[in-house]
């Protein structure tokens, strides 16, 4: 072989692996206001990154293993108001609503936060009934209380990971009328519906996610559901009605239980007064 093929073979080869290394997914961080870009070899290569273990793991229902970089890392430095959150949208329109206090947790005695990396030459099996992994990027947790930690609070298939306002701030529609005490059941059913149901719906046309329909308007789920029916839909959707395409997942009781299935309804209850937007 000459010379000059070999060059051109060489040059091909390396066009090819610059083409493949551009084409790897990244995910974009957002803190007040300041974007960064992060591709899977750059989390990866970080000196912080880690391999760790994840008794308990949600998305594929078993004990694994992965290569992560603690979430506080990723946000150290930053000045982020009290009462923000950080928002994690997902390739599939998923949003998740994550209290700050929570990601920037560092004690192992409670629940301690990691982006999952997934490394392209060892890619992750496909997620239980579904034709792809939890890849590229997956927001995992470990530590003595991660089981505590709600299971639409580990958003993977991450495109972006932002600093937002409050929920309740940034989406007036979702409040409940000022003059409610603190200790109304009502307001435990907004903020559980926060956590476990805006992640896929919007309610009064408020919320980031496009996964699952608006859960207001134009109609309330208590305005067609029988009660005994929602109550049932909510633990377990396939139960009531399935179809191919339903991406709803079932809540066990120890990740929702019967009594916040109740708080959850009676706030939709009182939402279904307090329609916007139509």
């Amino acid at each position: 072989m000459s010379i000059r093929i070999l060059l051109v073979a060489l040059l091909l080869t390396i066009g090819l692996a610059g083409r493949c290394a551009a084409a790897q997914p990244t995910m974009e961080l957002t803190i007040a206001g300041k974007t960064q870009s992060f591709s899977q070899s750059a989390l990866l290569g970080r000196a912080d990154a880690t391999e760790i273990h994840v008794p308990r793991d949600v998305a594929y229902g078993t004990a694994t293993t992965y290569r992560a970089v603690p979430l506080a890392d990723l946000l150290d430095g930053a000045t982020i108001p009290a009462d923000n959150v950080l928002e994690a949208r997902a390739t599939d329109g998923f949003a998740a609503q994550l209290p700050m206090d929570l990601v920037r947790n560092r004690d192992p005695a409670t629940a301690v936060a990691w982006l999952a990396v997934e490394d392209p030459a060892q890619p992750w099996p496909a997620l239980p009934g579904k034709k792809v992994s939890a890849g590229p990027f997956y927001l995992v947790w470990i530590g003595k209380q991660a089981a505590s930690v709600r299971s639409e609070q580990w958003p993977y298939q991450i495109a972006r990971l932002a600093t937002q306002p409050s929920p309740s701030a940034r989406w007036p529609a979702l409040a409940v009328d000022a003059s409610l005490p603190a200790t109304d059941p009502i307001r435990a059913g907004q903020s559980l519906f926060i956590t476990q149901c805006l992640a896929c719906h919007r309610l009064n046309h408020a919320g980031s996610a496009n996964t699952g329909p608006d859960l207001n308007v134009p109609m309330n789920p208590v305005e067609y559901f029988q009660p005994a029916a929602l109550r049932r839909y909510i633990r377990n959707p396939a139960s009531v009605r399935d179809w191919p395409g339903r991406t709803m997942p079932a809540f066990p009781p120890d990740q929702l239980s019967d009594r916040e299935i109740t708080l959850i309804i009676d706030y939709l209850a009182y939402m279904a007064h307090r329609k916007t937007g139509l």
